[in-house]
């Protein structure tokens, strides 16, 4: 499991706490009713609770959205400026995060020729992870 890196100047209030300590101490990426009924017992009432605490994780670099899964995963604080490729096992539902220079810059020499600027990237390689590849066998 991998923890996420908080910045000591990073402030987090009470709800974005609780977010963040579910998805740290959960095996697999978590959607937002899976954090809810991990956080009823915390006075967590509503998905926008929790919708509202992931985005402003979101937005302080502490988390990813996993679109294809429409889940969140804790960030591993290793990149920044750089946007991971995650690989997803579709038989486990691991996760792990990488990190690729020159796929990065192959992504930005694209954008330059194209005249595109983008907001965001989100790389997703869906597939089987190693573990799941040998018990398979």
């Amino acid at each position: 499991m991998k923890k996420t890196i908080v910045d000591s100047k990073v402030r987090l209030t009470k709800n974005q706490k609780l977010v963040l300590d579910v998805l740290v101490n959960a095996s697999q990426p978590l959607g937002a009713y899976s954090i809810l009924n991990e956080l009823l017992e915390h006075g967590f009432k509503s998905p926008l609770t929790v919708y509202r605490a992931l985005n402003q994780l979101t937005s302080k670099g502490l988390l990813h959205k996993l679109e294809s899964l429409n889940s969140w995963t804790n960030c591993c604080g290793k990149h920044h400026l750089n946007p991971p490729v995650f690989a997803i096992c579709n038989d486990c539902g691991n996760v792990t995060e990488h990190f690729d220079e020159v796929l990065i810059n192959s992504l930005n020499a694209i954008s330059e020729k194209s005249g595109f600027t983008p907001d965001r990237s989100i790389i997703e390689i869906h597939g089987q992870c190693d573990t799941c590849s040998i018990n398979s066998v």
